[in-house]
């Protein structure tokens, strides 16, 4: 407990008598102070009980001790000890009823009762009240320490630190998710702090900050947990009154042991990736038992059951997160802690490879990493919807690079068929950047049409250099070529048919058709200029003219 005024009364050998504001003398003394500067307050911090003989106060000036009094009360002293029989005989009048008006105790210090010992007596108890607060601080700590080793790991501890806060604690994991929240009740109050909790994660480890919990009168401080340059989580305790020095201690041996089973050494994290890119590498080289061999219980669960190959790929867009992070691009970063997060709460294994500017992943069919790897996807892909895109395909594919990622995914598979499901992941993160696309399924890309594969600038440049000719000829007013050739195109070269399309005579449309023939030097009989020309045609529809 700390040192209070009441305390002091209270002790014998002080002899202290209250003279005014006795319903306030329960207030904590941080310090005991001597000043006779009219005017102390530039010295002081708040806290203190100021001593006075009044040696350049006119005490007995009623309007002289009102302002005094007032100044220093506003400046957070929390008493005022007169030394009786000094300056004067006895406490003036005029002190009192100040004293009185502000609430602020005032205290008869007698003769014999020198003020270096009521110093003396106020550094005793604010020593004592340390020596308190470390020795609790140092038993939470093992106890903390004791729930962390048990069965129940962090649910424990925070469950123990909750407890020795008289509040609420809450983990949440490295993609900002809430893991576990002691009381159960607190999990819903920590989820509402996801904002807080994103902010803090973008800040280099350790790091800290309060905010206000909107929906109730808690004070929420938030402890990043890690080592390296990104979080690996996030602490979140939630109290009434900001903490003191022995829940202080606690929280900082919550962070350390929540750090030490959250943060992997990187020695096991390097070993690990070795192990994955070498099960990786024979799987892709059509090694299955060899890969399932060196798996081990890592990830041979992971090649037991049907999975997909994930490959993404940082874009230009995170090209300074990229540099700024020293290797891997911070938005593939996330990628990952999503993907691994939410294996990690199902017990799934999951293989991750960096690979220079991509990420190679391999997750469970219809597990939580694979479900964690889409609502990213999707995340990103509704900011890059939101952003105002005025050139259309071309504007919202250059807005889909600017939020920094693409990503294929395969079909499902087996080791067996390693080599396919990459090459199906590569195929449909290609579809993914020419289409603007955060992700793309493989089924997607087999399922739906050519077409929107034509979307390319390189495509429209080589169907706007194949049609060039046939345009220029129908700007000059010398017939509708373009227009013919679709037509003719369309109805499989059936020359009544196409003609009706465009109501003319069957031999004007073929006349027509010779003459596209000479212009581009190239004969329609030949089924790929067919089907280059469709192509060509389509991939231009949107331009002026047609």
């Amino acid at each position: 407990m700390p040192h209070t005024l009441a305390s002091l009364v209270n002790h014998t050998a002080l002899k202290l008598t209250v003279l005014a504001g006795e319903g306030r003398l329960e207030v904590p003394v941080r310090w005991a102070h001597a000043s006779e500067l009219i005017d102390p307050v530039p010295y002081m911090e708040g806290g203190e009980l100021l001593l006075i003989t009044a040696l350049k106060l006119d005490a007995q000036d009623a309007e002289a001790t009102r302002r005094y009094v007032r100044r220093v009360a506003e400046a957070g002293v929390v008493g005022l000890g007169f030394a009786v029989g000094v300056n004067y005989e006895g406490v003036p009048q005029a002190l009192v009823e100040a004293a009185a008006e502000q609430g602020l105790p005032l205290l008869g210090v007698p003769r014999r009762t020198p003020f270096i010992a009521i110093s003396k007596a106020v550094s005793a108890a604010v020593a004592a009240d340390q020596y308190r607060a470390v020795t609790a601080g140092f038993e939470a700590q093992r106890e903390l320490t004791r729930a962390a080793l048990s069965a129940e790991g962090p649910a424990e501890l925070l469950a123990r630190l909750a407890a020795h806060l008289d509040g609420w604690a809450a983990l949440y994991d490295a993609s900002g998710a809430v893991v576990a929240a002691a009381p159960d009740w607190a999990a819903r109050r920590a989820a509402r702090l996801a904002d807080d909790v994103g902010r803090l994660r973008e800040r280099p480890a350790p790091a800290s900050s309060v905010v206000s919990d909107t929906d109730g009168d808690d004070r929420v401080e938030l402890q990043s947990l890690g080592t390296g340059r990104r979080a690996r989580g996030v602490l979140a305790v939630g109290t009434a009154a900001p903490l003191g020095t022995a829940e202080r201690y606690a929280v900082h041996s919550a962070v350390a042991l929540l750090t030490l089973t959250t943060e992997r050494s990187r020695a096991l994290q390097d070993a690990e990736q070795r192990l994955g890119a070498a099960v990786l590498k024979m799987l892709l080289a059509g090694e299955p038992d060899h890969a399932r061999a060196v798996a081990g219980r890592l990830y041979g669960g992971l090649l037991d059951a049907p999975f997909r190959m994930v490959v993404a790929e940082a874009l230009a867009g995170d090209e300074q997160a990229s540099a700024a992070g020293g290797g891997a691009s911070g938005v593939l970063d996330g990628l990952a802690d999503a993907m691994d997060s939410a294996a990690a709460r199902t017990g799934e294994a999951v293989l991750a490879v960096p690979d220079g500017g991509r990420l190679i992943v391999l997750v469970a069919d219809g597990g939580a990493a694979a479900e964690a790897c889409a609502a990213y996807a999707a995340a990103a892909e509704a900011r890059t919807a939101a952003q105002p895109l005025s050139h259309g395909r071309a504007a919202r594919a250059e807005a889909g690079h600017q939020e920094g990622m693409a990503v294929g995914l395969s079909a499902p598979t087996g080791p067996m068929a390693a080599a396919n499901a990459y090459r199906q992941a590569e195929q449909a993160l290609s579809v993914a950047r020419r289409r603007g696309r955060a992700m793309v399924e493989h089924e997607d890309v087999a399922a739906g049409s050519v077409l929107p594969l034509l979307a390319d600038d390189a495509v429209r440049a080589f169907a706007d250099g194949l049609l060039r000719a046939l345009r220029e000829h129908d700007a000059r007013g010398r017939g509708d070529l373009v227009a013919s050739l679709r037509a003719w195109l369309a109805r499989h070269g059936q020359w009544d048919a196409a003609a009706a399309d465009l109501g003319v005579h069957r031999h004007t449309l073929r006349y027509r058709m010779r003459r596209v023939e000479e212009i581009l030097g190239r004969s329609l009989d030949d089924a790929d200029v067919r089907m280059e020309l469709w192509l060509a045609l389509k991939a231009t529809s949107g331009a002026p003219g047609e």
